[in-house]
């Protein structure tokens, strides 16, 4: 859950209005972090995929990402739901914003999560960690037709077989238990048998 939010433009829909305004619906870095220790948070993760033409997944898309910290790790599209957002339109946003305007991510009208991942500071309570907070993530799989170019903190997208994605050698490099959701996502589409 690392994919960071950074304080919207004033034109953007959730934003701060024009002359720099306090928004209502935007929590400053305080209360955000007060927030994360009394509530879990609601996120969107999309692990972007190549297909072919029958819809078969080819290809796996995971971010090179940096930390905070300096480290460098593998991980997938992840961040909040903004209050007042849909959740197709904050998975939308956060697609743009790691993978560039270009990727032409496939969203349905109405997308449906193909599991709910909940993430606890508490390593051990389940299969995905977080030591900032408690979060539940919605995670889709998505497929993107265009050219993916990585923006905000993500250096690159190497786009790998799905069997190469579901290694455990990949799993080992990601942050927060997101081989397993990677496991879980070529599962739901038929990859992994």
């Amino acid at each position: 859950m690392r994919t960071p939010d950074p304080e919207p433009a004033g034109d953007e829909p959730f934003g701060p209005p024009a002359g720099n305004v306090s928004n209502p619906g935007w929590l400053s870095d305080i209360e955000l972090e007060e927030a994360r220790r009394r509530l879990p948070m609601l996120y969107v993760e999309g692990i972007p995929v190549r297909t072919d033409g029958m819809g078969q997944v080819t290809e796996v898309g995971i971010l090179l990402r940096a930390t905070p910290v300096g480290e460098i790790t593998r991980t997938i599209v992840s961040g909040r739901v903004r209050y007042g957002e849909t959740v197709r339109d904050a998975l939308f946003r956060h697609l743009e914003n790691d993978l560039g305007p270009m990727a032409f991510p496939l969203l349905p009208a109405q997308p449906v999560p193909f599991t709910v991942a909940e993430y606890f500071p508490i390593p051990g309570v389940s299969a995905y960690h977080d030591d900032r907070q408690h979060a539940v993530s919605l995670a889709f799989v998505v497929p993107v037709t265009g050219t993916c170019e990585p923006r905000q903190d993500a250096l690159e997208v190497t786009w790998l077989k799905p069997e190469e994605a579901a290694s455990d050698a990949l799993a080992a490099e990601m942050e927060g238990g997101r081989g397993t959701l990677i496991r879980m996502a070529l599962a739901s589409v038929g990859m992994l048998r």
